[in-house]
């Protein structure tokens, strides 16, 4: 059995690719940014529908895992405390409108597919002092889905320190919650890849810091040592893993510099950003380096995602065949 699957949130179609590896089929896609949407479809052949928040649940086709890297936006718990202190019930709507995260509530509301996955930042766990990961687990409850999370990192697969929280649940509408077992069991590779084996053999030399910029980035880092704090440019050590590749590394890349013997450092290029989230050579890269470095902080690490996919794909199987 081939399990469909919609995309939201598809961003460069990360979550797609992992799930498309672990053998399921997508049949819906929704991504907002115009230079993400490119990229989609130079890679998949399609291009994603547009805001999410335009789009009527209805419309959407039926699917049996819903998958989303939504982001974390701000809920307002402002009029839950008031209802709740006069004894009305408090659903999802009212905790979560205006939120992305009331799409994904309303699309599981609808159409209920078997199952979901939802992958984000490590800090939903502590926004708002716990509060709205708290609201995101009653909302899903509410829904009547069994959940788990877990904070994975990505370095069990890429060479870099990616940690991110990863949520799955399963209908029990449709399935008795005593048959429901899921656990992040994930296999490890025998070896812990390294920065080294994700690095290209020639590099363009644009992609050294220039002397005014090398200069910047040591000042800046000493003024906040002398302060006592942490932040700075991060050289990478070839032989272990990198620092978080963020949305922001297009602007200085400081937080993974390479060495280089006789000159400034340089900055990733695109493929090596590419290679650090686990996507193979063959993707296509058809945007400025500018937006590449952006998609790629803002994607996920693919074979880490993917051994999740497989993991909700053989819960599904074991509960169908039931």
């Amino acid at each position: 059995m081939t399990y469909k699957f919609i995309d939201l949130f598809a961003g460069i179609g990360g979550l797609r690719m992992a799930f498309e590896q672990a053998g399921a089929r997508c049949c819906y896609s929704s991504e907002w940014n115009k230079f993400s949407q490119i990229t989609y479809e130079a890679n998949f052949g399609e291009n994603p529908e547009g805001d999410i928040t335009k789009v009527e649940a209805a419309d959407i086709p039926d699917h049996d895992i819903l998958v989303a890297g939504f982001p974390c936006q701000p809920f307002s718990i402002a009029g839950v405390s008031k209802k709740k202190s006069l004894g009305r019930s408090t659903g999802f709507d009212d905790k979560t409108q205006g939120t992305l995260f009331f799409d994904v509530c309303r699309i599981l509301k609808e159409k209920r597919p078997k199952a979901f996955m939802l992958e984000n930042v490590k800090n939903l766990c502590s926004h708002d002092k716990g509060r709205t990961f708290r609201i995101i687990q009653e909302c899903l409850d509410e829904l009547n889905y069994t959940v788990f999370y877990q904070v994975i990192d990505g370095q069990i697969y890429v060479p870099q320190h990616r940690e991110r929280i990863v949520i799955v649940g399963f209908d029990r509408e449709r399935y008795p919650e005593d048959k429901i077992h899921f656990s992040f069991d994930l296999p490890r590779p025998d070896r812990h890849p390294v920065l080294r084996d994700i690095l290209e053999d020639s590099v363009d030399a644009k992609y050294t810091l220039t002397d005014n910029l090398w200069k910047y980035l040591q000042a800046y880092a000493q003024k906040h040592k002398a302060a006592g704090n942490g932040f700075g440019f991060g050289i990478a050590p070839l032989d272990g893993v990198s620092r978080t590749l963020s949305a922001r590394y297009y602007k200085d890349g400081s937080e993974i510099l390479i060495a280089q013997e006789g000159k400034n450092p340089r900055r990733l290029t695109p493929r090596e950003c590419a290679r650090l989230q686990g996507f193979p050579d063959s993707f296509v890269i058809p945007v400025s380096d500018t937006q590449a470095y952006r998609q790629f902080g803002n994607s996920v690490v693919v074979p880490l995602m993917a051994e999740v996919a497989k993991l909700v794909i053989k819960q599904l199987k074991a509960l169908d065949l039931r």
